[in-house]
């Protein structure tokens, strides 16, 4: 793919192509990032507290697409189209063990994005966890607790959920590994839902080539990755949050699991990927992976030809599917299958196949001149 097959490839893409912005100023990672950069497209900071950190690189349809390889226009067929059967393979050695040493969370520039967050967010790890032979990589959010412990978001039900609960009734901590600074396409396939075990051969299927993994200390296997910190989500419980979630509003405090870190391993010179909570790498990838489920349930039912997951819906609540109507019955066959698609719907447009889903205005007009 163009895209290169590691976070610091695409960003060096970025820049040969002239979008991808640099500040050489010192920055505090104590609000004054999300400042900079909220509401900017990529954008890389060579100087925060001492660090390298890069953010938006994902930030709009564009730039995923991109990394895909593809048209925006033509993105969302794509995906639908993708298995989940790549080719995952171990390695000996990545370029994330070049500094090996205690944890210290201090060393890196995490970012406190807002007012009255809870702390320190680490926000785009990829956490892959094992209980037995089952692995699972998911995107989680890490609030910093010291120097070597983090507390973690875990949604009950979802499969790291489910492996922590399983440790814990063997009277056991859970295995992790949390990698920062991933290739964009393995970020993206752990923050999609796919089957069980299958997030890094989906990573692999969107790439088109294969994801290496190195197996830690701990025995949890760990993509390339700019950042690895090695450890274990223990029974200890602790505050999480505030934190502003995709709408922009602050989610509740919550009583947390507390990952307890063992090692940290970087890059010789790491770059930290900030990921802006409620900003546009946060709603694509919440929000894209849901738009390929969508069409391929409305496939079933009527002749889809797009799908978008609308900017006023934070990308996620609302929903434009695009279709070529045959009987009188498609549309409404269209907006069930898309409920049933996504759980997490509240509005359901369907429009024919001339309408622009793409464009606002054109909606808006669909709206008051069609209905």
């Amino acid at each position: 793919m163009a895209h290169g097959n590691s976070f610091r490839e695409f960003l060096a893409h970025l820049k040969e192509d002239g979008l991808l912005r640099e500040v050489a100023d010192g920055l505090s990672a104590q609000l004054e990032v999300t400042d900079k950069a909220w509401g900017k497209g990529p954008i890389f900071f060579s100087n925060v507290d001492g660090h390298k950190c890069a953010l938006n690189m994902l930030s709009t349809r564009s730039l995923l697409a991109r990394a895909l390889g593809v048209p925006a226009g033509e993105m969302v067929p794509h995906l639908a189209k993708i298995g989940y059967e790549g080719q995952v393979r171990e390695v000996n050695s990545s370029g994330f063990m070049e500094c090996v040493c205690k944890p210290d969370l201090t060393r890196l520039p995490i970012l406190t994005h807002f007012k009255g967050d809870g702390g320190p967010y680490i926000t785009s790890a990829v956490v892959v966890s094992q209980w037995e032979e089952k692995i699972n990589a998911c995107v989680h959010r890490l609030m910093v607790l010291g120097r070597e412990r983090l507390a973690v978001r875990l949604v009950p039900g979802r499969h790291t959920h489910q492996f922590y609960q399983s440790a814990l009734a063997c009277g056991q901590e859970l295995p992790v590994a949390i990698a920062i600074g991933v290739d964009p396409l393995l970020l993206m396939a752990a923050s999609t839902r796919v089957p069980p075990e299958k997030e890094f051969s989906y990573a692999a299927a969107l790439r088109g080539s294969p994801v290496e993994l190195v197996r830690l200390d701990n025995g949890v296997p760990a993509p390339h990755a700019e950042i690895v910190l090695e450890g274990y989500i223990t029974a200890e419980r602790a505050a999480e949050g505030p934190f502003v979630d995709i709408t922009g509003t602050q989610d509740l405090v919550r009583q947390e699991p507390v990952i307890r870190l063992t090692k940290m391993m970087t890059r010789e010179d790491p770059i930290y990927h900030g990921l802006l909570p409620a900003g546009g790498e946060h709603k694509m990838l919440m929000g894209v992976p849901y738009e390929p489920l969508i069409y391929k349930a409305v496939s079933k039912v009527a002749g889809v030809r797009d799908v978008i997951l609308t900017d006023g819906g934070c990308n996620y609540f609302h929903a434009v599917v695009q279709i070529e109507k045959e009987t009188e019955e498609d549309a409404k066959r269209a907006i069930e299958a898309a409920f049933q698609a996504h759980g997490s719907l509240k509005h359901v447009l369907v429009v024919d196949s001339d309408i622009d889903i793409y464009d606002g205005r054109d909606l808006e007009f669909a709206i008051a001149t069609r209905m």
